[in-house]
């Protein structure tokens, strides 16, 4: 089991290295840079490049900025001057965080409800309803979403608030929106897999030998078939915390979302560079351990690991 963790720690950590090199390369490719105005003097936006290690050359502000991100530091933002990107990270992660596990707590509940029932109930109305969710959930974007349940349960009705204040209901309708998407993936994973599961020898087996159908849904059908859904919750959730981009412009969340689309328009580099680095780490550190429960849950996987290193 050591040897399967180290294994895939070092895959984690050698991806990571890849991910902050390609970003820190396409950054440099971009046309303009921070201080891109016709106002600012030459000689002010020499100093300024200057101060922010701009001036040199290519390959040492690479490994400057790789030995800053070793000793955790990420740097100072350009267009905040005196904030450091980690305190930034810090101060607005939280506010995205909290809608989205909120979002995956909805899918999950809901997805693995409406794929068991449409699968318990294959080629009935209910089984055509759920695919008709899922397809629904897939195709219409949060930015289509967002805006009708904002005008629906916000101004028309007026049940819930249209922006995200300090009361937990406002959360309700960005978790929702940034949900639905994922509640529609598992919903037709689930359904698909039980399928697969209920037509299985083992499960023709334990009828024949008498026993309940509660007990066969508990024990042998929906444990089975909820075992690949484990392998992408850890990228479902990362995808949503990273995809909270647009609900967060929808209904005025100050989140990472919020500050990575504007750092982006103001060619802010460190800040650039912290979020992706941030989101990066996190959406690795998420299918990691994934790796590793699944590694506990199933032995077999690390049994193919441990040949697959020999």
């Amino acid at each position: 089991m050591l040897r399967f963790i180290l294994t895939r720690l070092g895959y984690t950590l050698i991806t990571l290295w890849c991910i902050i090199t390609l970003t820190f390369l396409l950054m440099k490719v971009l046309p303009g840079d921070p201080f891109y105005d016709p106002k600012i003097k030459p000689e002010i936006k020499e100093q300024l490049m200057k101060k922010y290690g701009l001036d040199k050359p290519i390959h040492e502000q690479y490994f400057q900025y790789l030995g800053n991100i070793i000793r955790g530091d990420l740097g100072t933002s350009i267009r905040q001057p005196g904030r450091n990107v980690t305190d930034i990270i810090i101060m607005s992660f939280p506010k995205s965080f909290a809608i989205g596990w909120r979002a995956i707590v909805f899918a999950l509940i809901f997805g693995l409800l409406f794929g068991i029932i449409a699968a318990f109930n294959h080629n009935s109305i209910l089984d055509y309803l759920v695919i008709f969710i899922a397809i629904f959930g897939i195709s219409v974007p949060t930015m289509v979403v967002g805006p009708l349940l904002a005008y629906q349960f916000g101004v028309n009705l007026g049940w819930l608030p249209v922006t995200v204040t300090k009361s937990s209901m406002s959360l309700l309708m960005p978790s929702i929106t940034l949900g639905l998407g994922t509640l529609a993936y598992i919903a037709r994973m689930m359904r698909t897999t039980t399928l697969e599961v209920l037509h299985q020898d083992y499960i023709q087996t334990a009828k024949s030998k008498g026993l309940d159908a509660i007990s066969i849904s508990i024990k042998h059908v929906i444990r089975n078939s909820i075992m690949p859904i484990v392998t992408v919750l850890g990228p479902l959730f990362a995808a949503i915390i990273t995809g909270s981009i647009v609900v967060e412009r929808i209904f005025a969340v100050a989140g990472l979302g919020e500050y990575f689309v504007s750092c982006i328009l103001e060619m802010d580099y460190p800040m650039i560079m912290g979020i992706t680095i941030f989101y990066a780490a996190l959406i690795i550190l998420s299918i990691l351990l994934v790796d590793i429960a699944y590694g506990i849950i199933d032995p077999r996987m690390r049994v193919s690991n441990n040949k697959g290193g020999n």
